[in-house]
């Protein structure tokens, strides 16, 4: 098993906390670490239909069965638990009872806050990281290789080439979320809007255009991109609160958690195709992004991370809130870099004044060093940036 960058957390939490919920993608590693942690507890599935007819017809009588806590999986299966959970570990006391996992924010999160307030601690497990594959020795020996595969678990502990894998995954967990979530009928227009998604990753989002494409209306296309943010599939980047007097871009930008995952819906099956192609910028920006969003989650922190453009089309990808200061991060996937990979940092810090921070620059190639008072990053370290 690989070690995972968020095990301390949980394990910090667990003394604080009765309950430790833990959330993200399906397949994303969830019940293996919660089993690791929980090794001499119980583990209980709620995908199970008689485990979960169990759980809702007598919801006290179920928790009776793990005096001293569990692994409760899939607990979104079964609201019902939650109320009686609270019960349950008001009249205990003990800290560190319940890990409970789930796969989808939707009904998981307002359940939780409305019945267990206080009472669990929250954290998101993505996909491997960088940092957690190099420790094994598992990172992928090129940048292009890297965004063909993607982290998911599975991919890197069986032998299965990452396109079946992906097609399984997208006809297995996303097609069935999203018709459970949306009770969706013409699956072949969601499967469409799902790869022009693919398409706009590390893009401003406009979904008015993107509703048109498709070929829906505005707001289904806003109740489908939602499911899909529920599902942990993307997330939005939101822009940068301070404006400095100019007027600034107030649409979010897409991405996907997942570098492998947009690469397989957009059809790239091979590094000679990503070499070439013209979404290869946008697809590094992705997988950059998401493990910097890895790398704050995984400490049970909320991400902080937002970008900044103006006008004039001056940008800059990552503005990280840390420590009272913003650290604006570029983000390059050329392997060298050309003269003016530093101008978007230049010109943010002379607005940003005292609050700015250390500027970082991740780039394809491989070698670490500075340039332009700017710490430049291999790409195999991006999600050590933001431990600096």
């Amino acid at each position: 098993m690989i070690t995972r960058d968020a095990e301390q957390t949980i394990h910090t939490l667990l003394r604080g906390f009765p309950i430790v919920t833990l959330t993200g993608p399906r397949q994303s590693g969830k019940t293996t670490l919660a089993r690791a942690i929980f090794v001499d507890r119980p583990y209980v599935s709620l995908e199970d239909p008689d485990i979960r007819l169990a759980a809702q017809s007598d919801p006290r009588s179920f928790l009776e069965r793990f005096p001293d806590g569990a692994v409760l999986d899939e607990v979104q299966r079964c609201p019902e638990l939650f109320s009686y959970l609270q019960t349950r570990v008001d009249a205990d006391g003990r800290m560190g009872l319940f890990i409970l996992t789930g796969s989808q924010q939707f009904g998981l999160m307002s359940s939780i806050s409305q019945s267990l307030a206080g009472r669990s601690a929250f954290v998101e497990l993505l996909p491997f990281s960088l940092d957690e594959l190099s420790r094994v020795g598992k990172v992928p020996p090129t940048a292009d290789a890297m965004l063909l595969t993607g982290g998911y678990p599975p991919l890197y502990d069986r032998d299965l080439a990452a396109p079946f894998w992906f097609s399984a995954y997208v006809t297995a967990y996303v097609e069935r979320d999203v018709r459970q979530l949306l009770k969706i009928q013409e699956l072949e227009i969601f499967q469409r809007f799902v790869r022009l998604c693919a398409g706009r990753s590390g893009q401003l989002l406009n979904l008015s255009s993107l509703s048109t494409e498709c070929g829906i209306t505005h707001n289904t296309a806003k109740a489908w991109l939602s499911v899909l943010e529920a599902s942990y599939l993307v997330f939005l980047l939101r822009p940068h609160h301070a404006n400095f007097n100019k007027r600034l871009v107030k649409m979010p930008k897409l991405y996907f958690y997942d570098v492998g995952l947009v690469t397989w819906l957009l059809g790239i099956r091979t590094t000679e195709q990503l070499e070439t192609h013209p979404l290869r910028g946008a697809l590094f920006e992705t997988m950059v992004m998401a493990e910097l969003m890895k790398s704050r989650l995984n400490k049970g922190e909320r991400p902080q991370l937002y970008f900044w453009r103006d006008s004039n089309g001056n940008e800059v990808d990552v503005l990280a809130e840390q420590g009272g200061g913003v650290r604006p991060i570029e983000i390059k996937s050329g392997k060298t870099l050309a003269s003016d990979a530093f101008a978007g940092i230049e010109k943010w810090l002379k607005l940003a004044g005292p609050s700015a921070l250390a500027p970082a620059l991740i780039y394809g190639g491989t070698d670490n060093y500075r340039q332009n008072n700017v710490d430049v990053c291999a790409w195999e370290k991006c999600g050590q940036v933001l431990g600096k």
